[in-house]
């Protein structure tokens, strides 16, 4: 019997790779998950034991014919040559992933080139200098099972293994969750706060409620009061902090309960404090950074920096339509371990919304476009 490891970042590439050598006539023996951390980058690949005769059958059952009745095979010695040949240490290391793939590597384009492409292209998208590495070293490691059909869908599962990201969910009849919207100003806080609380109504049928303590912008208030009216949800302003525990208690029946924040500069540490005496006086479940994708980077990272006094559990990403490149997305959340939650791409309420995922993201990206 001949048996081999073939590993892949797929499963079906691994069989593929399998069916290529062994053909058809081969059996997957055990399947496992393995996990490689190369400068800091997690990637999954997929490791497949397949065996096969060595005049190309598969192996028999235990009972083989003859006059009927099942006849027993030496299993523990079928255990023990299986051990030896999946276990027994080579005598010189090499990576089975590049090794089972060897055959290939004659029939496929090279993608040296594209490569040395790469790191230019990923930092003219704003990908800071330390990922890009990581990513190259990535694909460097695998180059020799990189071909033109495959290379373009490699880097963005490297990419979207870098973004984290978590979904919005609600228990209805449950009271209500409490979801804050802090950032600087101009970040479009208010309008992604209408987005949210129309899909939740509308789409999923939420009962929503809305309060702002954004007393100091012009118009501020009568933007969302206006916007209450027309979709008829609650809506209240809240002064002072005991005016916010007032009108929660008031919508303690409510599914979600967005409060608006007032925006504010990252430096002036007195003014955030103050937004942390509000949401101090009442439970608040998630709250959400608003940063817009137009920042560059050093002025994202500082306000992601010095707005963590609001302890915030999320980063929402604004004016996707505004932007001309889209790494900061990963640089802020890969940097601070904090999921996306959502995107925004246009004024439209409440069309102009995208729920976080990583591999849209890390399309986004590469390509340069929101698609």
């Amino acid at each position: 019997m001949q048996i081999k490891k073939f590993t892949a970042p797929t499963l079906r590439e691994a069989i593929e790779q399998m069916k290529d050598e062994f053909g058809g006539e081969s059996i997957v023996l055990s399947t496992k998950v393995l996990e490689e951390n190369t400068n800091g980058v997690s990637v999954k690949l997929f490791e497949i034991t397949a065996g096969v005769d060595e005049d190309g059958k598969t192996l028999p059952a235990i009972s083989v014919k003859g006059s009927g009745k099942p006849k027993k095979k030496n299993v523990t010695q079928e255990i023990k040559n299986l051990s030896d040949k999946i276990y027994k240490p080579a005598k010189k290391f090499t990576n089975p992933y590049l090794q089972n793939t060897q055959k290939k590597v004659s029939k496929v384009d090279k993608v040296e080139p594209r490569i040395d492409e790469l790191f230019k292209l990923l930092e003219q998208r704003d990908v800071n200098k330390s990922l890009v590495k990581s990513i190259v070293a990535q694909l460097n490691k695998y180059k020799n099972i990189l071909d033109n059909k495959n290379f373009d869908d490699y880097i963005i599962s490297i990419i979207s293994s870098l973004i984290p990201t978590a979904a919005f969910e609600v228990n209805k009849g449950k009271g209500p969750v409490i979801i804050s919207l802090i950032g600087p100003t101009g970040v479009g806080k208010t309008t992604c706060i209408a987005k949210l609380a129309v899909i939740s109504k509308i789409l999923h049928n939420l009962d929503i409620g809305l309060i702002t303590i954004d007393t100091y912008r012009l118009g501020a208030m009568d933007q969302l009061k206006i916007f209450s009216e027309i979709s008829n949800i609650d809506f209240h302003v809240a002064y002072e902090p005991s005016d916010l525990v007032r009108h929660v208690k008031k919508m303690k029946k409510k599914d979600v309960v967005f409060i608006d924040t007032v925006g504010r500069s990252q430096n002036n540490a007195k003014l955030l404090h103050s937004i942390k005496d509000f949401l101090s006086a009442v439970k608040v479940d998630e709250t959400y950074l608003v940063l817009s994708s137009t920042v560059a980077i050093k002025n994202m990272v500082d306000v992601a920096r010095k707005f963590r006094i609001l302890n915030y559990n999320g980063f929402v990403f604004t004016k996707l339509d505004e932007a001309v490149s889209f790494g900061n997305i990963v640089n802020v959340a890969n940097s601070f371990k904090v999921p996306v939650k959502y995107l925004t791409n246009g004024q439209v309420i409440p069309d102009d919304i995208i729920a976080a995922d990583p591999d849209f993201i890390a399309r986004m990206i590469y390509t340069g476009k929101v698609n």
